[in-house]
């Protein structure tokens, strides 16, 4: 218990803090006890937790938990899943000098957006939110070459760009913003590709975007 108890402290770090000493001990037992695991490795506890959580939420155990808890304990699990991502960045073919707007930008498996109802990058002991804002907090994940997890925070634009670029990778760098400008009824279109033409060289000069599709 001690061994599962101090791993997951590790892995939610601001979930151990939020219940305090008491709570996330009895937190910790009732997943130990309670939960039927599908795997018995050490890397997958978390993800466990996380079902854990999910299965808690429909139940009358769980009444009590905040609103965005799960949306917090996904926050703080998806770091570990992206450190350990087996994904890498050569494992599509690409040229990483490659024309964005005339080719396919092609963006890096190890770059990760994520949208959640609350502000969970804020959520801490002194920030308990009650009501769910209007706008979705909208962030990214990306490991860096050195192995570490960095975070940002996106735009509603740079998140559906590249939300489009993950699910029509047929399309190139212009049609992508080209289909954006109208979702958009931008009213300048030569601006609004001039400055998609600059969002696409910022993501691939950070390393979001690797170059283009050779496939």
């Amino acid at each position: 218990f001690n061994n599962v108890e101090s791993t997951l402290a590790g892995n939610f770090p601001v979930l151990r803090r939020l219940y305090g000493d008491e709570g996330w001990q009895a937190l910790i037992h009732a997943f130990y006890r309670d939960h039927d695991c599908q795997t018995p490795l050490f890397t997958e506890l978390a993800r466990e937790f996380l079902r854990y959580l999910d299965a808690r939420a429909g139940t009358d155990t769980g009444h009590d938990d905040p609103t965005w808890l799960r949306e917090l304990a996904h926050y703080e699990w998806i770091e570990l899943a992206l450190q350990i991502s087996e994904a890498r960045n050569d494992e599509i073919a690409h040229d990483p000098h490659g024309d964005l707007l005339d080719g396919r930008p092609l963006v890096s498996p190890l770059a990760w957006p994520l949208a959640y109802a609350w502000p969970v990058h804020r959520i801490g002991p002194d920030y308990r939110p009650e009501t769910q804002p209007e706008v979705p907090t909208l962030l990214m994940l990306r490991r860096e070459a050195d192995g570490t997890v960095s975070f940002h925070a996106l735009t509603a634009l740079s998140f559906r760009l590249l939300q489009r670029l993950d699910a029509e990778p047929a399309l190139d760098g212009r049609e992508h913003l080209l289909a954006l400008a109208a979702e958009a009824c931008a009213p300048d279109l030569d601006a609004f590709l001039r400055d998609g033409a600059a969002m696409l060289a910022q993501m691939h000069a950070e390393g979001t975007i690797l170059g283009t599709r050779l496939d």
